[in-house]
């Protein structure tokens, strides 16, 4: 929801939860990645990549001792959330320097995963911090979400088994890696943007101080948010070079934002009024063929 009060000054400090995520995210990912990638680049693991990956693991757990034995309560689960996102990083970057070809690009997969979940939280961190919460990783947003992530795995996985081949065409799925990168810059400046307007839920009721954000890059489209989003969540498809999931991640994706712009436009308009209907007639959406609540 990109609705709120447009601050009148900018606190450039970081929470504590957004500082603690962020050392146990880049902590966990080095930490995990300068302990490994020598060992794998002078051969000193067995040369099988299942076994490869016990090193790292390891590790994983290792740090997480030390985690569960410092911290306690919703610092322990911000800290638990960020080292893990940090440990598929390392993961990720492993992954895309080391292993085989045909595993390369689920290396780059992950990493935008990763990335995406973990930037969701250090962004309301700096941007909104007051409706920070651990669920701002957004890692359980539906049932459907997951569904959708573990059909794209065992899709990748099943045609790299049958026509590992077909997953070489590196020129093609560099194209998911620029949808990626420009969803997550748009999505990420929305946010940004709107700073405290920003929140993860769609909300139903007007504050007293509630404006209506129309500028920087809400000059050029109504949401922005959804719309880098929704590149983003094509491109990693294309990025496996998953072609039932790249049709059905864009149908589903399309079909989502449609209902979610839909509904809350009409919460936008019982909000603003007429300076939304005149927002609306000047500036779209973002999104193909999606017009959103039109009075008109």
């Amino acid at each position: 929801m990109n609705t709120g009060q447009r601050p009148t000054t900018v606190d450039s400090k970081l929470c504590h939860e957004g500082r603690l995520s962020l050392y146990c995210y880049l902590g966990t990912g080095f930490a995990v990645f300068i302990a490994t990638a020598p060992q794998i680049y002078y051969d000193t693991v067995p040369d099988v990549w299942g076994a490869v990956m016990w090193g790292p693991i390891l590790y994983y757990a290792l740090i997480n001792m030390v985690i569960r034995y410092l911290l306690r309560d919703n610092d322990y689960q911000i800290a638990l959330r960020s080292s893990f996102l940090g440990f598929v990083e390392a993961i990720s970057v492993l992954i895309v320097l080391f292993a085989p070809g045909d595993l390369k690009q689920f290396g780059v997969y992950a990493f935008f995963m990763a990335f995406f979940h973990y930037s969701e939280f250090l962004a309301i961190a700096w941007c909104n911090p007051t409706s920070l919460s651990v669920d701002s990783f957004i890692l359980n947003h539906s049932i459907h979400y997951a569904l959708a992530a573990v059909a794209s795995w065992f899709e990748f996985g099943l045609e790299v088994w049958l026509l590992p081949s077909f997953k070489g065409f590196y020129y093609i799925w560099l194209i998911g890696v620029v949808l990626c990168t420009v969803g997550e810059i748009i999505r990420k400046v929305a946010m940004i943007t709107a700073r405290n307007s920003f929140t993860h839920l769609v909300q139903y009721e007007k504050a007293d101080n509630h404006k209506l954000i129309t500028h920087g890059i809400y000059a050029y489209m109504r949401h922005p948010s959804y719309v880098g989003w929704f590149w983003w969540s094509v491109g990693t498809q294309i990025i496996l070079l998953n072609p039932l999931c790249i049709l059905i991640y864009t149908i589903v994706s399309w079909k989502f934002f449609h209902d979610r712009i839909y509904m809350e436009e009409i919460t936008l308009l019982n909000f603003f009024r007429s300076d939304y209907h005149k927002y609306q007639q000047n500036v779209p959406t973002g999104l193909p063929c999606i017009n959103g609540y039109l009075l008109d």
